[in-house]
């Protein structure tokens, strides 16, 4: 859930949550004030009949109070002030009962006390107490709908350099020359973002371009000796004065030096890869490509005894060629210098993926074997190949995965 939604979620439940736990306050506090009004207005009500009796000198008639209902019983008890209660207050004579007000004190008419209650309908107050509630309630409604749109709308128009900076981000590439372009904004947490993002870019692409240039430079200087190294050992081999025990030793020379140049030449292509320095495409047939490389490691197979089987469908690619045969050439010497002897390699390609099966022992590592270096106890290459391959795949959008089921070993490129 994205922060924006999160923040409007917790706004409104946090907010209806309050209400909700106020409403309670709220209700009472307008119940009090209404009743308060009406203990006002019963209090005069009683001050009227107090003044009538002490005028008239007998006790008003019941209802000559404005509609009040008024009651008079002779009694002996003293009450001392008055007693605001509610009670039911029936209408047009019983005919219709609904919810009243009362108050109870005692008046004396000639020596004689009497209780005089005075009862007034809340049906006006109460009306009067709804509408008060609707209207809060009403107000709530659109005070929830007006904070939601603007979390919204306004507060999302807030985040919009944000998410500029994110997408620039997402889209940043270490070896693109564009940098990342701050953008104008009035907040100081994303002017601080703006600023260190674009800091961090610089300094990214900064050591990107110093990491390059190194890579390129050491991996340049390094095949110049290898190079006077092996023209070297290609003279000494020459020697017929050679003994056997140094042809030996020169040989062991000699496969190290050629093996530390194809490492050269790994890891240049492994960081050329990496960094999408090889990019341009062509549209081209992978079953050629499979063809042509079988052919050139026809004799290499047919050394160790291995029998090559294919099933080639045609499959028109768009990729960059050079990295293509690459990664059929690595997987073809795979298989072949990892195939048992006299065994068999099957090679299945169609539209949606390609598949080199070749016999073998045990399983792999199926974690580990694409990382860098890492190959078998008697393997004599880099450790890179595999590696290299993934990366290839990574790079077109294929996906290269690993198993085996006895006795095959199966690496299978999705498309």
């Amino acid at each position: 859930m994205k922060l924006a939604a999160q923040y409007n979620k917790a706004t409104l439940i946090i907010t209806l949550i309050v209400l909700c736990s106020t409403a309670f306050v709220y209700y009472g506090a307008i119940n009090y004030i209404v009743n308060k009004q009406l203990d006002h207005d019963l209090t005069e009500e009683v001050e009227e009949i107090a003044d009538y009796i002490k005028l008239n000198q007998h006790l008003p008639a019941e209802l000559d109070f404005e509609g009040d209902q008024t009651s008079f019983i002779k009694t002996d008890q003293k009450i001392a002030g008055m007693i605001f209660y509610d009670m039911p207050y029936h209408k047009n004579h019983g005919n219709k009962t609904e919810s009243g007000r009362a108050v109870k004190t005692i008046v004396t008419l000639k020596g004689v006390n009497y209780v005089a209650i005075v009862a007034q309908s809340k049906e006006a107050s109460e009306n009067l107490t709804q509408l008060i509630i609707c209207i809060t309630v009403l107000l709530t409604a659109v005070l929830l709908l007006i904070l939601a749109l603007t979390n919204r709308y306004i507060f999302g128009g807030l985040w919009k350099p944000f998410y500029h900076v994110l997408a620039q981000l997402k889209a940043f590439n270490v070896a693109d020359s564009d940098a990342i372009s701050p953008n104008t904004t009035n907040i100081d947490e994303f002017k601080e973002l703006n600023d260190a993002v674009t800091a961090m870019s610089a300094r990214v692409k900064t050591d990107y371009e110093n990491l390059k240039t190194f890579t390129e430079n050491a991996s340049h200087e390094m095949l110049t000796p290898i190079a006077v190294i092996t023209s070297k050992l290609d003279t000494l081999i020459q020697d017929e004065k050679l003994k056997a025990e140094q042809f030996a030793q020169i040989n062991d020379i000699y496969a190290a030096t050629n093996k530390l140049s194809r490492l050269n030449q790994s890891l240049l292509l492994l960081v050329k890869i990496e960094n999408d320095l090889i990019n341009d495409t062509a549209d081209f047939n992978l079953k050629n490509i499979i063809l042509e490389k079988e052919h050139q490691l026809q004799e290499l197979a047919q050394n160790k005894g291995i029998e090559l089987i294919h099933i080639l469908e045609d499959k028109e690619i768009t990729a960059n060629k050079y990295l293509i045969e690459i990664l059929i050439n690595n997987l073809f010497n795979n298989a072949i210098k990892h195939s048992e002897a006299n065994g068999k390699l099957y090679i299945r390609l169609t539209t949606r993926e390609l598949i080199f099966q070749n016999t073998g022992e045990s399983a792999l590592n199926g974690d580990e074997i694409f990382e860098r270096f890492k190959k078998g106890h008697n393997s004599d290459g880099t450790g890179l190949g595999l590696t290299i391959a993934k990366n290839i795949c990574n790079q077109h959008g294929y996906h290269l995965s690993y198993h085996f089921k006895a006795p095959y070993h199966t690496f299978k490129i999705t498309f």
